[in-house]
């Protein structure tokens, strides 16, 4: 207990933390207004339904797991576009028992509730279902800071997070149903907490035990979210933890190999533990890749995200030109972004290019810091500023209803 209180008192919420919180704040901001500028879809029934299906009821369809069919584009979506709307309609009825039949919010005439049906008697169910998937976009936005900021110190941190916070393409994905955000958290945390993990093997072993945890947990996300996502970030994680792990590189391979079996088992557990639906994400040819530089010439090519665009080109020429800016810490996720960036997905949706997007960020918060930290390091930080404006901006003016 003793323990406990020690590590609650080194947390401290200074300038730092605040103005980090400031940016996620501005960022879920922009996440509720473009909810409150959207209407529900065919493919946002299709999440609530079938989400719905995997907490309240087996498919009624014999053979499969909903009535979307053995999901294999991503469980972990549906899941939590379902989770809201389930414990929603659980208060409701909860509640519903201490109202007069005539004020009862869910009004059922036998069998299950459909999905049109919670439409027209519950509010807020486009809310509802967005939530999930702005909160991971919060969480991930977290991370970068937590990343940077250790690595590159504030300044770094901030650059990268502010790119973050006003990227359009992201924004854009934490506010539709879907398992590209989910598959990034678990990537970009999967890479990291390998990384964790090797510095970690230095010292007892006792130390390193809860990060393998956590390893798992994350390796768990990233498959769940999308089965390409687990093999990409456990091969990304062991070349960085190879790279890391100086006197314990033949450790790194059973680490990652015991983290994406419990991944796996994860998995299993998403899909109620029935083998047959959880089998199907690897008969379905889900995992098959192809290499383009389409969608890298789209989204750099894109007017939104033109000050991302100049922030990478000035990060690459000075990576390229300063010795300086030449280590693992700037390295790792400019190779992770190279590698994201350049895959498309062959055999079901999905969208790796914004996977590539917080390595991405990662790399150009580490350079510009490097760039900071020289004797005119102020008109580094004034250009980097400029170029954060530039696409703070842009972000905004993108948004529906502002213009």
């Amino acid at each position: 207990m003793t323990h406990r209180f020690q590590a609650l008192r080194r947390f401290r919420f200074n300038l730092p933390q605040r103005i980090a919180a400031g940016l996620l704040a501005l960022f879920l901001l922009q996440g509720f207004w473009l909810i409150s500028r959207q209407t529900l879809t065919d493919i946002d029934y299709q999440y609530a339904r079938c989400g719905r299906e995997t907490w309240e009821k087996p498919s009624p369809l014999a053979g499969y797991y909903t009535s979307c069919g053995n999901i294999h584009d991503g469980i972990l979506a549906y899941r939590l576009a379902g989770l809201p709307l389930t414990l929603n309609l659980l208060v409701e009825r909860g509640l519903d028992l201490v109202r007069k039949p005539e004020n009862r919010v869910v009004q059922e005439s036998g069998g299950e509730l459909s999905t049109w049906e919670l439409r027209h008697q519950m509010t807020h169910i486009l809310l509802l279902l967005r939530l999930p998937f702005l909160f991971a976009g919060f969480l991930l936005g977290g991370c970068i800071w937590w990343v940077t900021r250790r690595l590159y110190g504030n300044l770094g941190g901030y650059t990268a997070l502010a790119l973050y916070c006003f990227s359009p393409a992201v924004l854009r994905a934490c506010v539709t149903p879907n398992s590209e955000v989910l598959a990034a958290l678990g990537i970009f945390g999967g890479v990291y907490t390998c990384i964790g993990v090797a510095h970690a093997m230095q010292g007892p072993v006792a130390k390193w035990r809860p990060r393998m945890v956590l390893l798992t947990a994350i390796f768990g996300v990233a498959a769940a979210a999308h089965i390409v996502a687990l093999p990409l970030a456990a091969l990304l994680g062991l070349t960085a933890m190879l790279w890391v792990a100086e006197g314990h590189r033949s450790q790194a391979l059973p680490v990652v190999l015991v983290a994406a079996v419990g991944a796996l088992v994860l998995v299993f557990a998403c899909y109620g533990f029935s083998l047959d639906a959880a089998s199907y994400v690897f008969r379905s040819g889900a995992g098959f890749l192809s290499v383009s530089l389409d969608p890298a010439r789209r989204f750099f090519g894109s007017l939104a995200n033109s000050g991302i665009t100049i922030a990478a080109c000035a990060a690459a020429m000075l990576y390229l030109g300063t010795r300086k800016s030449r280590y693992f810490g700037n390295t790792a996720p400019l190779i992770c972004a190279l590698v994201c960036m350049v895959l498309i997905m062959a055999g079901s949706p999905g969208n790796p290019w914004l996977w590539a997007q917080p390595f991405l960020l990662t790399f150009v918060g580490g350079v510009f810091a490097d760039a900071f930290d020289v004797p005119r390091g102020r008109w580094a930080i004034g250009a980097a500023g400029a170029i954060v404006a530039l696409q703070a901006v842009l972000c905004v003016l993108s948004l529906p209803g502002l213009v």
